[in-house]
């Protein structure tokens, strides 16, 4: 779910406007554009390696997205109203950190693999165990060497440490996992399914930020890696957070990994092939976050991120299309492998 751009107050915009910066408040805010940029950049180019496991998007799950997005963020809104907070983020964290273990390990894997020293990979002599399951016939297979033991203890690590201290730093590496996998292993299966989730959401974000205190509230409440936090100033003995719900990057970031491969399926290559979509519709996702930044500062007020990502990643997409010509075979794509057998 996207849990917005929050500035740390009140939801209610006023008329005062700061245009001043501190340096701790650039450094928090380009913190911020930068962690938002990289899963986005690295989770599109590994999709184009994911081709056989992605999952895809229908239309009406497009149009389901933001109601089922809407019950569930109410629904919590709730229960922070009903229960004990400490009971419910307990629960909630637990769920998101077990994800968050799985996640780490799928980002961190390539990384340990290409670190590894030669000799180390040559000799890895992978494990197989086969393991009966009670509801299933077939038993689950598993299969892992000593590198991804030594991964899963890095990523067991990193997780105690957010459990233990739910520290910003660790909060955020099980966050910009998630957004790099989630990124990598979604698609939106074609333009127009992207065109109208991100329109639904466009809506769904406007009205929950400035209709309601909703998402606000619960986004202050929620105390699970489901956002990315800096603090405003870092040396402060008190410190106080900007944030950026995952949403706003995984929403947007599955849209311009779409067109990343859209520009491979142009061109019949996935290696040294022109970006064009991808770059222009990734520079306008900068521009729609920092104006999100700006307008967040100047109102000090929480600012609906989707307000300008989406017309952002939208609208340069189908700009560049109609300067190319192209539109007819942008809203034709269909991102699955079958497609992509067909054509090449």
């Amino acid at each position: 779910q996207g849990i917005n751009a929050e500035y740390g107050g009140s939801s209610t915009v006023t008329m005062e406007l700061d245009f001043t910066f501190t340096l701790d408040q650039i450094i928090a805010y380009s913190a911020m554009i930068i962690m938002a940029l990289i899963p986005i950049y690295v989770g599109s180019h590994h999709s184009l390696n994911e081709r056989k496991t992605i999952e895809s998007m229908t239309q009406k799950d497009a149009w389901m997205f933001p109601l089922v997005g809407s019950c569930v963020l109410f629904g919590l809104y709730v229960l922070f109203k009903l229960f004990s907070e400490e009971y419910l983020n307990f629960l909630l964290t637990s769920y998101f950190v077990l994800l968050g273990v799985f996640f780490l390990h799928g980002t961190l894997k390539p990384i340990i693999n290409k670190l590894a020293p030669l000799e180390v990979k040559q000799s890895q002599k992978p494990m197989e165990f086969n393991i009966p399951l009670p509801w299933s016939n077939d038993p689950f297979h598993l299969k892992f060497d000593m590198l991804d033991v030594i991964n899963g203890i890095i990523c067991l690590g990193l997780t105690v440490w957010h459990v233990t201290t739910k520290h910003w730093i660790a909060n955020n590496i099980l966050g910009l996992a998630f957004c790099i996998q989630s990124i990598a292993f979604i698609s939106l299966g074609s333009y127009q399914v992207g065109c109208t989730l991100l329109g639904g959401l466009f809506f769904y974000d406007i009205f929950w930020v400035f209709g309601t205190d909703v998402m606000v509230t619960v986004a202050k409440k929620l105390n699970a890696p489901v956002k990315l936090m800096f603090p405003k100033e870092l040396w402060a003995d008190q410190l106080q957070f900007s944030m950026l719900g995952l949403g706003d990057i995984v929403i947007p970031g599955i849209f311009i990994a779409l067109l990343l491969r859209y520009d491979s399926f142009r061109a019949k290559s996935k290696t040294n092939f022109p970006k064009k979509y991808f770059q222009v519709t990734f520079f306008a996702y900068f521009i729609g976050l920092v104006t999100t930044m700006l307008v967040m500062h100047s109102f000090k007020a929480a600012q609906p991120a989707l307000l300008y990502l989406v017309p952002a990643c939208v609208g340069s997409s189908f700009l560049l299309a109609v300067s190319q010509n192209d539109v007819k075979n942008l809203l034709d794509y269909k991102d699955d492998v079958e497609e992509e057998k067909k054509h090449g």
